[in-house]
């Protein structure tokens, strides 16, 4: 077996006890980022499986919306996230 030389863990383990591995990031060519997606990139880069920059740079995000993204899992958790609920929150 061929194991990719990356930087870093190649898993981590969350508060909840589950794994978060390299495998469970997103494919490079995301373009519908939907609730859950967002989250396991805020997690990874929470934790240090990933760095922050090299998130921005492989899914091609602003630092901006990366920065809403985490504002919105610490304040609201995952359904923070959701689109139809960020009007909703952002009323709070």
């Amino acid at each position: 077996m061929y194991l990719k030389k990356v930087d870093g863990p190649r898993s981590v383990t969350l508060p909840d006890g589950t794994i978060l591995t390299r495998a469970d990031l997103p494919p490079k060519d995301t373009r519908r980022w939907v609730a859950s997606r967002k989250a396991v990139l805020v997690q990874a880069v929470a934790y240090g499986l990933i760095p922050r920059a090299e998130v921005l740079q492989r899914y091609e995000l602003s630092d901006e919306e990366f920065d809403l993204w985490t504002e919105a899992v610490q304040k609201h958790g995952v359904a923070g996230l959701k689109v139809t609920a960020i009007q909703k929150y952002r009323q709070l």
